[in-house]
């Protein structure tokens, strides 16, 4: 038995199996790095051990000092979560050396699909269809291995996943510089730059197979997920079952999973990964660890995962709750990131979470909470929000709901993405692929969400911010502001929304209030005013809009969308506005190159510098054609969003 479990990671899934685990009676112990000492998983723990410093390679991915801390703790078992150590053979290995219980697989099972390209292999070998390859090496001939596989194929990362270390190449031009580039990142993230090249479907369905095998030979499939709605490779929205599976299909491909799990003697939860071209499927990979996803199959199976790996690690077999598992209901879930979806991708966030709330019958799975501080130094992930219902519609108008109506401030998130793809029609009829973001722009369907052009929301932010004032006001404080026995003049406030910025302009009178947003008369009517709420009607409807002001931004929350709204200071600084030709950080991080010398000629287009952030690599080109006059950063400096990084003159300047 179980006594004290350490959690081998971080953010949600150390929450998520810390809950499941004190739940069962199981005392827990956190570790965490310098940037991870005031999370809530942290708090929540038994007991917790600092890994020093702030990199993956300092601290999560330091199985020695992982180890360290359950001995230092009297840990007796180590759950690796996903990611980080979790498909590591060596330490798993490490674990049984010390006489910690490893909850997930045998170290020869993750070492067999620990590496894409030896699973393959193995499953070739069983007779699961795979798609051609080649493996890259330093003898390899890229453009003859091209040549072979045929474009477009795709390279990647043969370690690790989560869509790092993985490159579409369609031109035969472009595939050194992508092996170059997709080792680099994979090295980093997983530390083996290792990748391989495999012919890439266009988009084809991602579908994948739960599978859960004890220490008596058992192994059973749990259903397929539908996981084909990805941005970078990367899963966005899953859910389960699939749309596209048959029964006949679903049986098929169960036995093929279970195959897999059979053939290498598979123990705890994992995943058998496909892609879908119709009726057929081929091998993708095998993650010998829990999904990100597993909740969708949690609730319409009605197990806990967690609690069934854990009580295969302490030897028990599969009961008849999972033998004798069936589909109830649809579940899907969302991921919600700290990224800003822009015309030029998908950018990390960062900051405070000044409130982080998600209402509605929902399951949320989440390492944050109000006040926490999202740092550039990991995965994005902020919540995994779940809704299970009868029906696939129904489980999709819950969830996009729930997420409309979420006060979500402080960080710029992707929560408006995430409802344009449930309320989208494609999606609701079943028409998803992992082309879904290639065909349906993120931008405009993210901009679905707000109803008008915010000047509702702009008005509520400023009559709150009045109310604030007067409320605060040490006399008179029942008086508007700005309030004059004769006609006053306009009180102004003046709103940053994007790139564009709006003016409120209010006066009240003795008829009432006179109100414009740029100019132009808005003709609300104000039920009620507070700090914090205010409703708002015209032409005869009603609207509340909750107001919630912190760092200088008023967040409005209502039910036509929620804006974010910079209040512009009175008196600009004009120490402030950056030289024209400047490039700027699109979000804090860390230089990892720097491609380009002061007084170099650079093209438009041409690399200069590039940056990560969150585990992904984000190249800063040139605007124009012209001259380098000013290089700011070097490699290692950690930058911030809108930070100057370098300025581009004019030709023979």
């Amino acid at each position: 038995m179980i006594g004290k479990l350490l959690v081998a990671n971080r953010g949600e899934i150390a929450a998520r199996v810390q809950r499941t685990a004190h739940r069962l009676g199981i005392a827990t112990v956190a570790v965490f790095s310098d940037a991870d000492s005031g999370a809530g998983y942290v708090r929540d723990a038994d007991e917790a051990v600092r890994l020093p410093g702030t990199a993956p390679s300092d601290t999560y991915l330091r199985g020695d000092l992982v180890i360290a801390a359950a001995r230092a703790t009297g840990a007796d078992a180590v759950h690796p979560g996903y990611g980080f150590l979790s498909e590591n053979a060596g330490f798993a290995r490490d674990c049984a050396a010390a006489g910690l219980t490893f909850v997930g697989p045998s170290p020869e099972a993750i070492a067999a699909m620990g590496s894409k390209v030896e699973a393959k292999a193995l499953m070739e070998a069983a007779g699961v269809p795979v798609l051609p390859g080649v493996t890259v090496t330093g003898d390899t001939d890229l453009a003859d291995a091209g040549r072979r596989i045929g474009f477009p194929l795709l390279v990647k990362a043969a370690y690790g996943g989560g869509g790092r270390g993985m490159r579409v190449v369609h031109d035969p031009a472009a595939l050194a510089g992508a092996v170059d580039s997709a080792r680099r990142e994979a090295a980093g993230a997983f530390g083996d730059g290792l990748v391989f090249l495999e012919r890439y479907l266009v988009d084809p369905r991602h579908v994948e197979v739960q599978i859960l095998g004890d220490g008596h030979g058992t192994v059973v499939h749990l259903f397929e997920r539908e996981c084909s709605i990805q941005r970078r490779h990367q899963k966005i929205v899953e859910e389960c079952p699939s749309p596209a599976v048959s029964e006949a299909l679903r049986a098929e491909l169960g036995a093929a999973a279970v195959a897999a799990g059979t053939a290498i003697g598979y123990t705890g939860a994992g995943t058998v990964e496909f892609v879908l071209a119709g009726s057929e499927f081929f091998f993708l990979e095998v993650n010998t660890r829990l999904q990100v996803e597993h909740p969708v199959t949690e609730l319409v199976t009605g197990l806990d995962l967690v609690e069934q790996q854990l009580r295969i690690a302490e030897g028990a077999p599969l009961g008849p709750e999972v033998r004798e598992a069936t589909i109830t209901g649809h579940a899907i879930e969302a991921r919600l990131y700290a990224e800003d979806v822009t015309a030029d991708g998908y950018l990390p966030a960062t900051g405070t979470l000044h409130r982080f709330d998600v209402p509605g019958e929902v399951r949320v799975d989440s390492g944050v909470g109000t006040g926490s501080v999202v740092s550039p130094h990991y995965d994005p992930m902020l919540a995994k929000v779940i809704a299970h219902a009868p029906t696939r519609a129904a489980a999709a108008r819950a969830l996009a709901r729930s997420l409309a109506g979420a006060a979500l401030h402080g960080v710029t998130t992707n929560r408006d993405l995430l409802v344009g793809i449930l309320r989208e029609p494609g999606f609701l009829a079943g028409d998803t692929d992992t082309g879904f973001l290639v065909r349906h722009d993120p931008v405009a369907l993210g901009a679905g969400t707000l109803s008008g052009d915010g000047r509702r929301h702009a008005a509520a932010a400023a009559l709150a911010a009045q109310a604030a004032h007067r409320r605060d006001a040490r006399v008179l404080g029942g008086m508007p502001s700005g309030w004059r026995n004769v006609g006053g003049a306009f009180q102004r406030i003046g709103y940053r929304l994007g790139e564009h910025t709006t003016t409120v302009a209010y006066r009240f009178r003795r008829d009432g209030l006179d109100l414009r947003v740029d100019d132009e008369p808005l003709a609300v009517t104000p039920v009620s005013v507070t700090p914090d709420a205010v409703v708002l009607e015209l032409d005869g409807v009603r609207r509340t809009y909750r107001v919630h002001r912190a760092a200088g931004v008023s967040y409005v929350d209502g039910p036509d969308g929620s804006v974010a709204l910079h209040e512009e200071p009175r008196f600009a600084d004009p120490n402030a506005v950056a030289h024209a030709g400047s490039l700027l950080a699109p979000m804090p991080g860390a230089v990892a190159r720097v491609h380009a010398g002061v007084g170099d000629e650079v093209t438009a287009g041409q690399p200069l510098v590039v940056l990560e952030a969150m585990k992904m690599e984000h190249t800063i080109v040139a605007p124009a054609d012209g001259v380098l006059g000013e290089l700011r950063v070097a490699p290692g400096d950690q930058v911030d969003s809108g930070q100057v990084l370098a300025v581009v003159g004019e030709p023979g300047s």
